[in-house]
C-alpha cells in the first residue's frame, strides 16, 4: 500500500490556488468557497508505473481569496478548513476477512499565504510576480501507521513569475496565461521546479471557460526516503495533470464553478482524477 497522500495536497492547491497574472487594483478582491474530491484504487510508482492501492479519498473545504491592497499589490490565500482523509477497510474476496481496516483523519490542512507584485500590466501583456508561504498547519501523522495526513509538517517558499496574454479569435476575448516557479521545501523535502498553461474566456458576461495545465518536477536534492517519507508526505512526488474549469455568473459579482482535473502521469502519486464545485465572489 502506498503510505503518501503528497499528490492529492499539491493537487487540490494547484486546482483551487491558481495565481493569476493580472493584479485585482485596489480595493478589488475574489473570494471563493469550495469542496474537492479525490478518490484512488491505483497509485503511480517511483519508476511511473501504475499500482493498485487500498482505496483512499481525500474530501476538502477550502477558503480562498485575492485582495488588492494596491494598484500593483495583491494579498492571497488558501486555507483548507477541512480535510477528511480516509481509507476504506480491505476485504479479503478468498477469506471474507478483513485484511486492512477503514479509518480516517480529520483537521485543517496546510494553509498557504502569498503575496503578488505587478512587474507590467497593459492591453497586451501582464508579467507579475508572486511569493508563497506553505504553512504546515496540517496533521503530518495520522491513521494506524501514520500514513494519514493532512499537512506535510514542513515549511516551503513558492517563488513564482506569471505571463497573461489577452486574445482575441473572431469576436471572442480569450485570455492566456503560463507561469514558472521553484519551490523551496525544508525538513529534507526536495525542492521542486513548477510550471504550467492556462486558456479561458467568458462568454456573454456570464459563462467562464478554462482549460489548465500543471506540471511539478522534483529537483531529487531531498534526504527522506522516496516511498514513505519517513512517516510524514513522499519525497519526490512529481505529476503532470491537465483540468478543465467552467464558471456561472448568476449575477454581477455572485457565481457557481465546477473543476474537473485529471493527473496524465506522475511519480509516487495517486492515479485518479479530482473534482470540484464551489461558489465565487468577485468584487470590482
Amino acid at each position: 500500500m502506498m503510505k503518501s497522500t503528497t499528490t492529492i495536497f499539491i493537487l487540490f492547491f494547484i486546482v483551487q490556488l491558481s495565481f493569476g497574472q493580472w493584479n485585482k487594483g485596489k480595493g478589488n478582491a475574489y473570494y471563493k468557497l469550495a469542496t474537492s474530491l479525490l478518490v484512488a484504487d491505483e497509485h503511480f510508482t517511483s519508476a511511473k508505473e501504475k499500482d493498485p492501492n487500498i482505496t483512499r479519498g481525500n474530501f476538502i473545504v477550502s477558503a480562498y481569496g485575492e485582495y488588492g491592497l494596491a494598484t500593483k499589490w495583491d494579498v492571497l490565500a488558501y486555507i483548507p478548513l477541512l480535510t477528511r482523509v480516509y481509507q476504506n477497510k480491505q476485504i479479503s474476496a478468498t477469506t471474507g476477512y478483513q485484511i486492512a481496516k477503514g479509518e480516517s483523519v480529520n483537521t485543517i490542512g496546510d494553509i498557504d499565504l502569498g503575496v503578488r507584485y505587478g512587474l507590467i500590466k497593459n492591453d497586451q501583456i501582464a508579467l507579475s510576480t508572486t511569493l508563497k508561504l506553505g504553512l504546515p498547519t496540517g496533521k503530518k501523522q495520522g491513521g494506524s501507521d501514520g500514513s494519514l495526513q493532512t499537512g506535510d509538517g514542513e515549511f516551503n517558499q513558492l517563488v513564482q513569475l506569471d505571463l497573461g496574454i489577452p486574445f482575441k479569435i473572431n469576436s471572442l476575448n480569450l485570455y492566456s496565461k503560463i507561469y514558472s516557479g521553484f519551490n523551496n521545501r525544508t525538513k529534507g523535502f526536495s525542492d521542486e521546479f513548477h510550471f504550467g498553461a492556462e486558456i479561458g474566456t467568458t462568454i456573454a458576461n456570464k459563462l467562464f471557460v478554462a482549460t489548465k495545465f500543471n506540471n511539478v518536477r522534483s529537483f531529487n536534492n531531498g534526504t527522506l526516503n522516496n516511498q514513505t517519507g519517513q512517516g510524514i508526505f513522499a519525497n519526490n512526488v512529481e505529476f503532470t495533470n491537465l483540468g478543465g474549469e467552467l464558471g456561472y455568473y448568476i449575477s454581477n459579482k455572485f457565481g457557481v464553478l465546477l473543476n474537473y482535473t485529471a493527473i496524465l502521469t506522475g511519480k509516487i502519486t495517486y492515479a485518479a482524477p479530482t473534482y470540484t464545485a464551489g461558489v465565487f465572489w468577485d468584487i470590482q
